[in-house]
């Protein structure tokens, strides 16, 4: 079981936050699905940004109760991750994650991201600086360290866990391999034999079996899921009901698929959400939930009643039901 304060989760099954890629709709998705803690894409430290439609959509929250808000922060100046965290809190946030893995060049440049890794005074002050900031759950999401020289994941565990962090996620990778390669995990179960906060492994999980071999190889309390939930939401079922065998979720790809691009033009409005769904639209071509065979127009259209209705005639009715 996967503990992070007062929240329980079972399996400890959990949605990676991915910048573009894990707003409302793809959460809820993932959610129903199975995903037990679905953070929100990274958002700036910078509160005054936060009017922007950018920011505002990646902080809408679910009406879902079930829901657990864990909101990611992202920057370098700890006052202003700490004025974050305490907006985020009081706004009615569960869990502050703090962005320490983002390999973006722009976010790095920045020296937030993994760029924290090489500075680990920085580090401590921010984590102590947040902690201070809020009550509620306070978590990290690092790599294993800037590059294969310089590993430090357990000096950064030891520092969240001394500053009073409630938990740690870490990408098996440096920030130099970003997402090249494969994923190791012998720093996440060094990590996890180095401290007493709960650990969660985050790295090439596509699979039952992946997740199944990762977390009994590294002992950490829960499995963070990212790319491999491009166009497959089912995975969180799958990994879920496999393990408790209780069966695939009642869900089949056509409620799911409808009700996340009806989402999609819910929360930007139709005219950008037509954009937006589009990749996910081919990510589910890509993984045979839908028709490739018009692939151009429902890809090309600016009408979302085009769109909507060129993906609803093109789903794949015999996967998932």
């Amino acid at each position: 079981m996967l503990k992070i304060g007062p929240h329980e989760f079972k399996q400890g099954i959990v949605l990676a936050p991915m910048s573009g890629i894990t707003d409302l709709p793809f959460r809820q998705a993932c959610h129903d699905l199975g995903a037990e803690l679905t953070p929100t894409e990274m958002v700036t430290s910078d509160i005054s940004l936060w009017k922007s439609d950018k920011s505002k959509n990646r902080l809408t929250r679910s009406n879902d109760s079930s829901a657990i808000a864990m909101v990611q922060i992202v920057g370098q100046e700890e006052e202003l991750l700490a004025l974050a965290a305490k907006t985020i809190e009081a706004n009615g946030g569960d869990i502050i994650d703090i962005n320490l893995g983002c390999p973006a060049k722009k976010v790095c440049g920045k020296h937030a991201g993994s760029a924290l890794l090489k500075d680990l005074d920085k580090v401590k002050r921010i984590f102590e600086a947040v902690r201070g900031a809020v009550t509620i759950p306070v978590t990290a999401k690092i790599r294993t360290g800037w590059c294969k020289s310089t590993i430090n994941a357990i000096e950064v565990a030891k520092t969240a866990e001394n500053m009073g962090l409630n938990a740690i996620t870490i990408h098996g990778r440096t920030r130099d391999c970003k997402f090249r390669g494969h994923a190791e995990f012998d720093t996440i179960k060094a990590v996890k034999n180095c401290v007493n906060i709960p650990v969660i492994a985050n790295g090439d999980i596509d699979s039952y079996e992946a997740a199944l071999r990762v977390k009994t190889y590294t002992n950490a309390d829960g499995i963070m899921i990212g790319r491999a939930s491009y166009g497959n939401p089912w995975i969180f079922s799958e990994v879920l009901h496999a393990e408790d065998n209780t069966g695939k979720s009642p869900y089949n790809a056509c409620d799911i698929m409808l009700k996340h691009i009806l989402g999609i033009y819910a929360l930007y409005g139709k005219e950008k959400g037509v954009k937006i769904a589009r990749k996910h639209i081919g990510w589910y071509m890509k993984q045979g939930h839908l028709s490739s065979e018009n692939m151009l127009k429902i890809l090309s259209t600016d009408c979302y009643r085009s769109q909507y209705r060129l993906m609803k005639e093109g789903i794949n009715r015999n996967t998932y039901q």
